[in-house]
């Protein structure tokens, strides 16, 4: 009986045996974790959103965006119903795991650029990586103005309700 009970056993790879009851492991349909099934895309836009909020919670940024743009986007937040664009200035270039960056910034008088700049990278990287999980590979910065203490602010739109 020793001998018919050893046919059946299977051999282990360690080299003993297993009993001849076979078990089945859990297996999902599929295959492979649930995480990693499918792909996800993220649009330039969401990018560019996440870095232009991350580049203007930095101390020395006073506005986003060129001269023209900002007139533009001033003459857009009139209108009914519009919005401020919060990439303006921003331009992100997206790939499947790596993004760039590029920022045209306005910075205060008085502040470093250098240290507004670094700032203004440290930021955009950790909000945009954290965000989307893309490697950001580069962030070029422009400064195309320095806001005076004496120049008046961009007319803002007078409020429909007094």
């Amino acid at each position: 009986m020793t001998e018919m009970t050893d046919r059946n056993r299977t051999q282990t790879p360690e080299g003993g045996t297993d009993s001849p009851v076979q078990t089945h492991k859990a297996t999902r349909r599929g295959g492979g974790d649930p995480g990693t099934r499918g792909r996800t895309t993220i649009a330039d836009g969401v990018v560019e959103k996440i870095a232009g909020l991350a580049a203007r919670d930095v101390v020395g940024v006073h506005a986003m965006g060129s001269g023209l743009s900002r007139t533009i986007g001033a003459v857009r937040d009139r209108v009914p119903g519009g919005t401020k664009s919060v990439t303006r200035g921003v331009k992100a270039e997206v790939g499947e795991r790596q993004t760039a960056l590029d920022l045209e910034i306005v910075i205060d008088y008085g502040v470093s650029i250098a240290d507004v700049a670094r700032d203004v990278r440290e930021n955009v990287i950790a909000a945009v990586e954290r965000m989307t999980g893309l490697e950001v590979v580069e962030v070029n910065i422009a400064v195309s103005d320095v806001k005076l203490p004496d120049e008046e602010e961009e007319e803002q739109p007078e409020p429909r309700i007094q």
